[in-house]
């Protein structure tokens, strides 16, 4: 698949910042304008964002509804009252009731937490855990990471006496449920004044009110960071405003003291005893947290990551670790019958979208294959599986920055339940239905897509000389993680680079290891699943290489190399 390339244009006003923050904190014109790219344009700014503050934190009041959510908690525990903590099966609605779990634990014992079968009853606020509710005594549920369309179900929990704050940071429908509070900074009528947070970064500010109001050390608060930066890894949500100082302290409490939990995760990922990065929240822990809802239950992660018994941690990690090679197993066959099933499809070449449905599909696995199907095909992607009676239901993906859950509203007639954001959605349906939503569906994206959403591209901060990517430029990259979503990992690009002399095809000639020089300076380096390109390079050929910088370590000896993205042939 080709991809475009796109490289970043300065106004004028940027291109002064950046020669002024090169010149005043003496870096290269390269870190400057990376500096200015992030709306930095002095001195002083470039340091505060290098060195993110808690102090910069939000009022957790300035949010709709915080004072009243306060209130009622503060009731429930001073009255003793039962209270339930609920959230969603993936990694945000764990990593929401851990956090907020944990953190309760120390203010009542009248505590327990739930989390929805995935399978018997959904996405979001079920009648079954409202009726668990009301059995197990609670007069209060925190609900996190889901609810915000719950209208009726608010209704029937009110008709049993069971009040709920509901934590959410999806996008809400034209009714606002009644209950007791409803924290979204999505709300129209809520002015928070940062509107990314993930669904635990929602119960984290209720968790930062509660203990302002009772006088709590925030330290008690800021200790539950790591959970929250796991939520913002694997949630993608943009790592802007909040968001990047939650994840930069959480990574920073998670490598100094991890929990039990935390450390059994590390220990069965092979990571233990290493720095934790983003890209191993997103990699090595989120799916497997997410795997214990996808093949068990959403309760299991909840377990290890609220133990604090290390043996018992150890057993839990073991079996979500199992769990993620089941997922594995089920992910490669749900989309290798999905590619099968696209490849009889005779017109599947010429449309927008990609609609699959099988009955025998796992449905823990919907939301992966549609991700792998996107990444093929490069085009909005739905993945259907069969769920109780004639409903079917499954997990939508985006590309480029089309909006999924926009598209998915225009067919909401058909639909029977979808919820979700701008690049990922789920949706059920009945199955007489999919024809005609597969029609409307594509209809609609057709005639709304732009056709630069139609190409992956890269987005390339600076064209580059290998000279220019040395170990100053590698530290100025390390100031400005963690990376994500808004706060991109800086993609380099170098043009004419030749074979130096050791450019080679590897693992069976699936990857390519580099060594190329400008014929001034070389570098190393890899580009995985480009070995193809090994004969270009070593026939004296060149090439232009979009990369990131990165460090690697080989036989205790660590130097820089090339993760290269795409690779054009000159």
């Amino acid at each position: 698949m080709d991809i475009n390339w796109h490289i970043k244009e300065r106004t004028p006003e940027e291109q002064a910042a950046a020669e002024r923050l090169s010149t005043e904190l003496e870096i290269s014109p390269v870190a400057g304008r990376i500096l200015a790219d992030r709306g930095i344009r002095t001195a002083a700014e470039a340091r505060a964002y290098i060195r993110p503050s808690l102090d910069s934190l939000h009022d957790p009041f300035l949010m709709r509804d915080m004072g009243a959510a306060v209130d009622r908690l503060c009731q429930a525990i001073d009255a003793h009252e039962q209270i339930m903590v609920y959230g969603d099966y993936d990694v945000d609605g764990t990593t929401a009731v851990a956090l907020m779990y944990s953190f309760l634990r120390t203010q009542t014992d009248n505590l327990i937490y739930y989390i929805p079968d995935r399978y018997t009853e959904g996405y979001g606020i079920s009648s079954k855990g409202i009726d668990t509710a009301k059995a197990e005594g609670c007069t209060l549920v925190i609900a996190l990471d889901c609810g915000i369309k719950a209208v009726d179900k608010m209704e029937y929990a009110s008709s049993l006496g069971v009040d709920f704050i509901i934590c959410d940071h999806h996008t809400p429908g034209d009714i606002i449920p009644r209950t007791t509070a409803v924290l979204n900074m999505k709300r129209p009528d809520c002015l928070y004044p940062y509107k990314e947070l993930s669904g635990c970064g929602v119960g984290f500010k209720l968790v930062q009110a509660y203990a302002q109001r009772r006088g709590i050390n925030p330290q008690e608060v800021y200790r539950l960071l790591p959970l929250l930066a796991m939520s913002i890894a694997s949630d993608i949500v943009p790592l802007t405003g909040e968001n990047r100082i939650l994840a930069f302290y959480g990574l920073r409490a998670l490598n100094a003291a991890p929990s039990v939990g935390l450390q059994a995760i590390m220990q069965v990922a092979g990571i233990a005893g290493k720095t934790v990065t983003m890209t191993d929240l997103v990699y090595k822990f989120g799916p497997r947290i997410n795997a214990a809802g996808r093949i068990k239950s959403g309760a299991e992660a909840v377990r290890l990551l609220i133990t604090d018994d290390a043996e018992a941690a150890l057993r839990f990690a073991q079996d979500i670790d199992s769990y993620n090679q089941d997922r594995r197993d089920y992910d490669s066959k749900t989309t290798d019958e999905a590619l099968e099933q696209l490849q009889k499809d005779p017109i599947n070449s010429s449309k927008f979208t990609t609609v699959v449905f099988s009955p025998n599909w796992h449905k823990g696995v919907v939301g992966i294959a549609a991700s792998r199907l996107t990444e093929t095909f490069y085009r909005p992607t739905i993945v259907l599986t069969a769920g109780d009676d004639d409903i079917i239901s499954g997990s939508a993906r985006s590309v480029s920055d089309f909006d999924i859950y926009t598209a998915i509203d225009s067919c909401r007639d058909l639909l029977t339940n979808f919820g979700g954001h701008k690049f990922a959605a789920g949706l059920s349906m009945h199955k007489a239905d999919l024809p005609e939503f597969k029609r409307r569906f594509e209809e609609y994206v057709a005639t709304h897509i732009k056709p630069e959403q139609q190409v992956p591209t890269l987005d390339i901060e600076a064209e580059v000389e290998l000279s220019e990517m040395n170990w100053k430029m590698y530290k100025i990259l390390q100031c400005l993680e963690p990376f994500g979503p808004g706060n991109e990992r800086p993609l380099f690009l170098c043009r004419h680079l030749i074979n130096n002399r050791n450019t080679r095809a590897v693992s069976e000639g699936k990857h390519l290891h580099l060594d190329v020089t400008d014929r001034l300076v070389a570098m190393d380096g890899i580009a995985f699943g480009q070995g193809d390109k090994a004969s270009h390079l070593q026939n004296g050929n060149a090439v232009d290489i979009c990369f990131y910088l990165e460090e690697n370590t080989f036989r205790g000896r660590t130097t820089l190399q090339m993760n290269a993205q795409d690779i054009k042939l000159v």
